[in-house]
């Protein structure tokens, strides 16, 4: 679900417009795939957070403590996601009203 809202924002920026060049080695990490390494990472925490949570009121052994921890790891996470996709929109904003 994160993944698909942050591409949406990608695209609609034009971000995701450009694409790496054809030159890039194999194996070599692009920039797409540290920002899809992250995508995932933080829909993870989404996922586990809500796991804990319905663990928690379904009376399994869950602590309180961890069912709190895991759902502000999740929020941080969405919200440095946010902050993020911000600061790229703002980059590419800069870049393409740059006179050459």
């Amino acid at each position: 679900m994160i993944t698909n809202i942050a591409a949406t924002a990608l695209k609609a920026s034009g971000i995701a417009a450009q694409s790496a060049p054809a030159t890039q080695e194999q194996g070599a990490s692009g920039f797409a795939d540290v920002l899809e390494k992250a995508l995932g990472s933080i829909e993870e925490r989404q996922v586990n957070s809500t796991d804990l949570i319905s663990a928690f009121l379904r009376g399994e052994d869950v602590e309180l403590h961890q069912v709190m921890a895991a759902a502000e790891e999740a929020g941080l996470a969405l919200e440095m996601l946010v902050e993020m996709r911000n600061k790229l929109v703002d980059a590419y904003r800069t870049i393409v009203s740059m006179q050459v």
